[in-house]
């Protein structure tokens, strides 16, 4: 609200009846100290935009609840105009002013009041458990809001991140937001709420003879979980201590005493800290360049970025066992083996053909939406991991699998219910000529099963492969993926029915840069092949989007010419949708979809189950009868059985409710469209493409030559996951950074990814 010069001093005699002399306070709003003739001081705050009766009359209810509880604490007291009301208001010189008058509370703040002692720390805990208690009580519509200071929307604030200059701090801030998001924000919906002050800050509590004595500045009070409370307290009355988490513990430990706190709110507690002090780092990066002359906002900003940069090099765990010390409570009861454990273990058990990610091996403990935490409760952002489709350990899915579980599992030989109904469900998701189902258990198995239906159908053997691709880790399917028979540890071509036809490569192909017509010719690079066939077709197997191939989008016009030469061939045409099905690619359910084709055969793996081993083979009613008309009975034993089918329709459920698709298409196009936005800025990119979530980095030393750059991937992808971000490469040279996480990534998420790669890329090339 715009002031006049004598608009104050006019508002404070004309409603209270008082004239004195002002003078203007620091802070973010229109505030002055009042000072009468006869020395009595009060504080004048005028009301800032947005600011209503509402919010005035709940500040002062939180106020006279903590005087009546709170007796040996000084507070801000509201003084009541000559009307009795809360809210003062006149218009001075036709501008409409509104405010309200408080006791002024003298005193010194805790960071002016020299180094804390023990004694300090522990009765500042007892009075936040005070204020905890006296402020549960209140209850006021307005309390229900937010504000760009409220903990709970920190991330809001996560936008700044980029106006920090400084990579160094940059690396420091992404890594506080990400526990923040990551390890408190999921789970605050779960935890105890009540109004809290919301700037319990050491500016906002004074003290003296080692007892707090005052709290000051109400103004951002509102419903939250009330763990926050102690959080934001932590977040400044720690900022000058050696030791902050020892020191914290004791204030734990007090308030812990008074109002005792869950396992659940005192493993949150430091990534609220963490987010807290996030958010105001990047609040002061964004007023630098809006209002730096404002030096007053800007106090706490050094000692900040000391604490993150301080907390960031400490893990979660440790974190929370310091701050949780003195309670007696066990959190993160459900401990890990330590990584070096597991290493060791496995090498002496384990073959060293089951390989690991990364040069140097990460270790998870535990799954949440699109993080996966390592065990030292440290989280990572899953760009990677496209089998957890909907998010890891959606808690809908895993209810849905134990809920099963407790009622029946059996097999096929049987009747019940679930099977027929995810059947149903599966095939009312593709196109009405597919119309049978088949349930397994991993795609690899769904693939050999297209296998064997493409050749009980046509009486052939003959099979067409795209080069690079990937169907399966059995014997067969080794034989009929490329990826592992041309790659490490193959042979080359092993049996003389397979036949490989070229990857439709819009990038680096034969036919590259050529669009629809590139698709038409490399779809008649298959009709080329199969004329050269010395005996009859049975199938051409495809990845809808080849993955392993370097996460490879067709040209427009491919499915449609190399299904046609198939047809005409005598062979049918099998999808393998293992990889990018589920609505992952956004603008459809399944990639097929994205050449206008129809299929013969459709494989379901991966996402399918969220984790859990299941997979589907679609296929017309001709194909399955000719299938059975061999007289072999097929039977798989865990196939199909009741918990798999439950699981399996509650990821359809999830896809359906949580509107994933949609998601998909939303975050996929905005970090696709993000990433090529590096391209002016980085010569390392050579090609970022996909549709959805389904997205390939593609790295060269040279534009002109598309020299691969393998081995600058392989530093970006390992630099990546130190600074928690899970990606891999894959393509014939490994230069292409595949991006295919869960389908619950956000824009936020998005935009975090783009930075990071940003900051990765600019070291590396400096280097």
């Amino acid at each position: 609200m715009k002031s006049t010069d004598g608009g104050p001093a006019e508002l404070l005699s004309a409603e209270y009846g008082i004239n004195g002399a002002l003078s203007r306070l620091g802070g973010e709003g229109d505030n002055y100290l009042v000072t009468t003739p006869d020395g009595e001081q009060y504080v004048l705050k005028l009301c800032v935009e947005g600011q209503t009766s509402e919010l005035l009359e709940l500040e002062h209810l939180a106020i006279e609840a903590l005087a009546r509880d709170l007796d040996d604490v000084a507070l801000p007291r509201t003084v009541l105009t000559r009307r009795g009301s809360v809210e003062a208001a006149r218009t001075v010189d036709g501008i409409a002013l509104r405010g309200r008058l408080l006791r002024f509370v003298d005193g010194t703040a805790w960071c002016e009041a020299g180094p804390a002692t023990s004694g300090r720390r522990r009765d500042a805990g007892r009075c936040l458990a005070r204020v905890t208690s006296a402020l549960a009580g209140v209850e006021h519509p307005a309390a229900r809001r937010s504000h760009r200071w409220d903990l709970t929307a920190a991330e809001t604030q996560r936008v700044h991140v980029a106006l920090v200059d400084d990579a160094t701090r940059r690396r420091v801030l992404e890594q506080a937001y990400l526990l923040f998001v990551a390890g408190a924000l999921p789970r605050l919906d779960a935890l105890p709420h009540s109004l809290i002050h919301g700037d319990l800050n050491d500016e906002n509590m004074l003290v003296a003879d080692e007892h707090v004595v005052g709290l000051l500045d109400l103004g951002d009070c509102l419903y939250n979980p009330t763990i926050c409370e102690l959080a934001i307290a932590l977040s400044y009355l720690l900022l000058d201590e050696p030791d902050p988490l020892e020191a914290g513990a004791e204030i734990v430990a007090a308030y812990h005493e008074q109002s005792p706190l869950s396992a659940a709110e005192l493993e949150v507690l430091f990534p609220l800290i963490c987010g807290r002090l996030a958010a105001s780092v990047s609040i002061a990066a964004e007023r630098h360049r809006t209002h730096p002359e404002r030096e007053a906002w800007f106090v706490t900003e050094a000692r900040a970025w000391a604490a993150l940069e301080r907390y960031t090099r400490i893990d979660p765990l440790t974190a929370a066992d310091t701050l949780a010390g003195g309670t007696g409570v066990t959190v993160f009861e459900d401990r890990a083996a330590s990584r070096e454990n597991v290493l060791e273990r496995r090498r002496r058990h384990l073959p060293s053909a089951l390989s690991l990610t990364y040069r140097e091996p990460v270790k998870f403990a535990r799954g949440s939406r699109q993080f996966l935490f390592d065990e030292l409760e440290r989280p990572h952002l899953d760009l990677y991991n496209n089998v957890c489709h909907v998010g890891h350990c959606h808690p809908r899915v895993v209810e849905a699998g134990t809920r099963q579980m407790r009622r029946l599992n059996t097999n096929t030989r049987y009747l019940y219910d679930q099977l027929v109904e995810y059947g149903e469900r599966l095939c009312a998701l593709l196109p009405a000529r597919l119309e049978r189902c088949f349930v397994v258990n991993s795609g690899t198995e769904a693939n050999e099963l297209a296998l064997r239906l493409a050749r009980a159908h046509t009486g052939s053997r003959e099979m067409l492969v795209v080069d690079g691709a990937y169907h399966g880790h059995t014997t067969t399917m080794v034989d009929l993926s490329p990826y592992k028979f041309m790659g490490p540890g193959g042979s080359g071509r092993a049996e003389d029915w397979v036949h490989v036809v070229p990857i439709p490569d819009g990038y680096r192909g034969k036919f590259k840069g050529q669009g629809r017509d590139a698709g038409v010719a490399y779809g008649d690079e298959v009709g080329r092949i199969i004329s050269s066939l010395k005996r009859p077709l049975a199938g051409f197997i495809t990845e809808s989007l080849p993955s392993c191939g370097g996460q490879i989008v067709p040209p427009d016009g491919y499915l449609e010419t190399a299904f046609n030469h198939v047809r005409a061939g005598g062979g049918i045409c099998i999808a393998d949708e293992v990889q990018v099905g589920f609505g992952r690619v956004g603008e459809k359910f399944w990639g097929f979809e994205l050449q206008d084709v129809i299929p013969d055969v459709v494989v379901l793996g991966k996402p399918i189950g969220n984790g859990h081993p299941l997979a589907a083979v679609i296929t017309t009613n001709e194909i399955a009868e000719s299938f059975s008309g061999t007289g072999m009975e097929f039977f798989s034993t865990f196939g199909g059985n009741p918990v798999s089918c439950a699981i399996g329709t509650a990821v359809l459920d999830v896809l359906r409710d949580e509107r994933l698709q949609e998601n998909a298409l939303r975050v996929g196009t905005r970090l696709r469209e993000g990433l090529r936005g590096l391209m002016a800025r980085h010569p390392l990119i050579g090609d970022v493409r996909g549709v959805g979530l389904f997205l390939g980095i593609e790295l060269v030393r040279d534009r002109a030559t598309l020299e691969p750059a393998t081995e600058e991937a392989a530093r970006v992808i390992d630099e990546l996951r130190r600074r928690g971000i899970l990606t891999g490469t894959d393509g014939p040279h490994r230069n292409v950074i595949k991006i295919k996480g869960p389908l619950v990534l956000t824009e936020s998420d998005a935009d975090m990814a783009v930075r990071v790669i940003d900051d990765v890329l600019s070291g590396l090339e400096a280097d």
